[in-house]
């Protein structure tokens, strides 16, 4: 199968292409491929975003508690989503360049930090004011973490299991979803709901014990190191800010239209992240364990969907895997919140290809964005587009918020639909980068 043409390099000389690993087939190739110490990055890159995923989920989970302790509306609830999208952007950003300028480690070490602080800070909140802030603190390190693990890891994969590699780190988010899902489910069966919000958010304690781990036993890719030392430009926002000239092809367009295709998909996701938990409660009326058991096959189908969608990125690219699965994530939207009311076996066997379509579309990210940066900017360029599409992105599920009065939860879901279009709309200018080897 034919490709388009990568991008080509900013600086510097093409590089050669890692050496072949005699061991790299079968189900696991990918992981051995790694060597010893990229196992490790991909042991301190899961962990983290696994556990980012986890404190994230803290918010959603706990919504409906929030609401009745601070005396919410839907609107304020829906901002406590997009204050933490919105901030996560600058996060993104400023993780992105220091990923560049101090390391890849050092970066994540930084990121994971800060997200934990700030998740155990909300359960101190005392009024819905302060919780905001808090929120959006926690943002800070929630926005960089994905970008500075997802670089560190892709740097030390190989061409041809980078999409497998960087799916199986995505798959994480699903992992940390489920933890969350599983100590809130015990959480909110044994303790009062105006305490069990509170203890939700100080379990976001949990990633300390990965950042002793990590701070001991996972280094950068050497060779990508070594890449980014040489250049003048590293961490740089002007040069992936930087048009086209003659003889000397800029990133601009790269950038805008990256930036563009995060929005979509993240627009997309968010809105179902944030609202699934108050649809099943709210207009499904489910119990607490109930609403554990149906996420539970959402839960399902989006860590399949992360391995799945992983595989297909290596073997149909980049483009058409994120392609296939907006598509396929538009209708599984409308589906779903358009059952009739008490199809209540409907929604749970709903929940499976649901989680999977709008993960898979993920399991290309991580690759296709390190691949369209130079080692000298990759996390500059990786942080500001992933992060600013999810901000961009946080107005659709406030927007669900603000519909949902009127609309009901169920009927503004419809809204995540529009968000994928965009996804598929951005692709038509973006090249074909499978192949590519990284410095």
């Amino acid at each position: 199968m034919s490709t388009t043409p990568s991008p080509r390099p900013l600086t510097g000389s093409p590089c050669p292409a890692p050496a072949e690993h005699a061991d790299d087939s079968g189900a696991f190739g990918w992981l051995r491929a790694l060597g010893p110490r990229g196992r490790r990055a991909f042991g301190g890159a899961f962990g983290g975003y696994a556990l980012d995923s986890y404190d994230y989920f803290t918010l959603p989970l706990t919504m409906v508690a929030l609401s009745a302790y601070f005396g919410l509306n839907s609107g304020q609830t829906g901002l406590l989503t997009t204050v933490t999208l919105v901030v996560s952007a600058i996060g993104g950003a400023l993780a992105g360049v220091l990923a560049d300028r101090i390391g890849r480690v050092k970066a994540l070490l930084l990121t994971v930090t800060t997200y934990a602080v700030f998740t155990v800070a909300c359960g101190f909140a005392p009024d819905y004011e302060t919780l905001l802030v808090f929120r959006a603190l926690q943002g800070l390190g929630f926005g960089g973490e994905w970008a500075v693990g997802a670089i560190l890891v892709a740097e030390y994969a190989t061409a041809k299991h980078r999409g497998r590699t960087l799916g199986a780190i995505q798959s994480s988010w699903a992992v940390g979803w489920a933890l969350a899902v599983v100590v809130y489910t015990m959480v909110f069966s044994f303790v009062d709901e105006d305490l069990a919000w509170r203890v939700m958010f100080w379990t976001g304690a949990l990633p300390a014990v990965l950042v002793v781990w990590v701070r001991r036993s996972v280094h950068d890719a050497p060779a990508a190191a070594a890449a980014r030392e040489q250049s003048r430009e590293k961490g740089s926002f002007r040069v992936i800010f930087r048009p086209d000239r003659p003889g000397s092809p800029g990133l601009l367009r790269t950038t805008l239209l990256a930036v563009l295709l995060s929005t979509g998909v993240q627009g997309g996701y968010y809105t179902l992240a944030t609202w699934v938990p108050t649809y099943l409660k709210t207009e499904r009326g489910l119990s607490v364990v109930g609403t554990g058991g149906y996420l539970t096959f959402l839960i399902s189908g989006a860590f399949t969907g992360y391995l799945t969608g992983g595989y297909l990125t290596d073997r149909l690219g980049r483009r058409r895997n994120i392609w296939l699965f907006a598509l396929l994530s538009a209708i599984c939207i409308l589906a779903y919140a358009n059952l009739p009311s008490g199809a209540g076996s409907l929604v749970l066997m709903l929940g499976f290809p649901l989680g999977f379509c709008m993960s898979a579309i993920f399991s290309g990210f991580g690759s296709y964005l390190s691949e369209l940066y130079p080692t000298a900017v990759r996390g500059t360029g990786q942080g500001f587009t992933y992060n600013t599409g999810r901000a961009v992105g946080a107005v659709f599920p406030t927007t669900v918020g603000f519909l949902a009065d009127s609309w009901g939860v169920g009927g503004a879901l419809v809204f995540g639909a529009v968000a994928y279009g965009l996804a598929a709309l951005a692709l038509l200018g973006l090249p074909e980068t499978r192949g590519k080897e990284l410095a």
